[in-house]
């Protein structure tokens, strides 16, 4: 599977660490930036990722920030983006089973290597389960498609 992977100066460290276990793994890794520690924006990251994976460049996408937080919002203003903060193995599967969450975002500030490891491999491995999920889905991209270009909710 091909994964973009984007962080800002406060998550490089780990999305270094997260990226070598993606290949470890044996999927290919878009690495969107950053690429050092200097302070950097992070929703320009966000938007790096959140445009591969709507485009179809890469079929999912990883993004570390301080929380997590700051990408999640600013890579779910990406149309088709489902984005989700994880912060634990049973989040990380939910996000997968019941959100088809197509990013995940955590933080470089508070999550382990360990801990972003086990996040990556339960929403990797865990499928979506469709059915009941596919409604609510639904109705998420008929309000993105409601909130375009501004009109009333």
């Amino acid at each position: 599977m091909k994964i973009a992977i984007g962080s800002d100066h406060a998550g490089f460290e780990l999305k270094e660490n997260v990226k070598d276990y993606l290949k470890e793994l044996g999927h290919e890794v878009l690495d969107l930036g950053t690429h050092s520690t200097e302070s950097v924006n992070y929703p320009e990251y966000a938007e790096k990722v959140a445009k591969a994976v709507s485009k179809g460049e890469a079929e999912r996408g990883i993004l570390i920030c301080g929380t997590g937080i700051g990408m999640s919002i600013a890579a779910n203003k990406v149309e088709g983006i489902r984005a989700a903060l994880v912060h634990s193995v049973y989040t990380a599967k939910m996000a997968s089973r019941h959100n088809n969450a197509n990013i995940i975002t955590f933080g470089g500030r508070i999550e382990s290597p360990e801990e972003a490891r086990a996040f990556v491999k339960a929403w990797l491995e865990t499928p979506y389960e469709g059915e009941r999920h596919n409604k609510r889905l639904f109705k998420i991209k008929e309000l993105e498609e409601k909130c375009k270009g501004g009109d009333d909710v």
